[in-house]
């Protein structure tokens, strides 16, 4: 009778051991993504794909931050498993932008060998009718009158484009437009109308075209209006009287204009306060130095730092001195008195009753002889 075989073995089957370690390796696939080309206004968008190439740690990504508000990380995969992909999905809005742009995007993740990563989004915005520069920049010197600045205005598109009059948007602005080449490109000039104050001013200048991609071209005006003699600061303001130390204030006097200035006769118009005037640069630096004594305190009367001056339109220059008044000192108010806790009601004793009086009875007095 044969001898029945002997069965082999089973081989245990090997242990899984579950992952739950934190640190993983991330790999992009395109950490530099190019979109090519896209019109200025559109939304770009792009999602980067990476793999945690580790074989036993899970890869976290904790954080995803562009570097500016125009672009924005959508709902990225925050935890992927070893040998497993995941997303960060990238919006651009392109809206202001022309020409080649670079954006970065700053990635933070859980890998030991590599926790920050930038990535990089790149192309060119076009627009159907371009301005270059973007915006119109004007510099008026002191000793100016009006000055102007150029900007161009290019047709992308197939069609020839024809363009209106410009429509300045500001009375400190006029503008007129200039044919370089028919249909294509035009010369866009912004001067300054009249005399303007010292400052900032900004404009608009509308351009109305036959494209129906494009049928207004918006050209923002900005103008910087040079002071002839600029001082700063424009006052001094010292602290509350009076000062428990002396104190010096330094005012800067800057000649912005062609001629020379010449600054004579310095004077602060309080006994206590001195003022000294060096020339840094001759005819167009200047520093005063305007000392003030401890207790000084200013009065009632305006106090003020003054120097003539050889610019036909600051004869005088003032630097007001300004002094706030010394905070009242509060003393601590004692606490209002608390009210006495109210006492537990008492049981009425009952008054005991009044005892009754003795009743007294008077007899009427008898005689000896009656007593017989």
């Amino acid at each position: 009778m044969p001898t029945p075989s002997a069965e082999a073995p089973i081989a245990p089957a090997p242990a899984i051991i579950p992952t739950n370690r934190i640190g993983g390796r991330i790999q992009f696939a395109t950490p530099v993504a190019d979109f090519a080309k896209a019109k200025s206004g559109d939304i770009v968008r792009y999602s980067y794909i990476f793999t945690n190439t580790d074989s036993s740690e899970i890869l976290e990504v904790s954080a995803v931050q562009p570097t500016c508000g125009c672009t924005v990380a959508s709902d990225w995969t925050r935890r992927v498993e070893p040998g497993q992909t995941g997303t960060i999905p990238i919006q651009f809005n392109t809206a202001n932008y022309s020409g080649p742009v670079l954006k970065f995007i700053t990635v933070s993740t859980s890998d030991r060998s590599n926790a920050t990563m930038q990535l990089q989004l790149k192309g060119t915005l076009w627009r159907p009718i371009d301005v270059n520069p973007l915006y119109a920049i004007i510099t008026v010197p002191p000793d100016a009158t009006n000055a102007s600045a150029s900007v161009r205005v290019i047709n992308n598109l197939d069609e020839p484009v024809t363009l209106s009059p410009p429509q300045s948007l500001t009375p400190a602005f006029v503008a007129e437009i200039k044919t370089n080449q028919p249909g294509k490109e035009y010369l866009l000039t912004v001067a300054t109308a009249g005399q303007l104050s010292p400052g900032n001013i900004q404009g608009q200048i509308i351009l109305r075209t036959s494209s129906t991609n494009a049928p207004v071209v918006t050209v923002l005006v900005m103008a910087n209006v040079q002071p002839a003699v600029l001082v700063s600061p424009p006052q001094i303001v010292l602290p509350p009287g009076p000062l428990p130390s002396p104190i010096t204030n330094t005012v800067t006097i800057q000649n912005n204009s062609t001629n020379l200035l010449m600054l004579s006769e310095p004077l602060v118009d309080a006994k206590e306060a001195g003022v000294q005037i060096k020339e840094l640069t001759p005819g167009r630096i200047f520093v005063a130095m305007v000392p003030f004594p401890a207790g000084f305190e200013v009065s009632t009367q305006q106090v003020a730092f003054t120097v003539k001056s050889s610019h036909p339109q600051f004869p005088l220059l003032r630097v007001p001195v300004i002094q706030p008044p010394r905070p009242p000192v509060l003393h601590p108010q004692p606490p209002p008195p608390q009210p006495a806790p109210p006492q537990p009601p008492t049981a009425a004793v009952p008054r005991p009753a009044p005892r009754p009086q003795p009743t007294q009875v008077y007899l009427p007095a008898t005689s000896p002889a009656a007593s017989h």
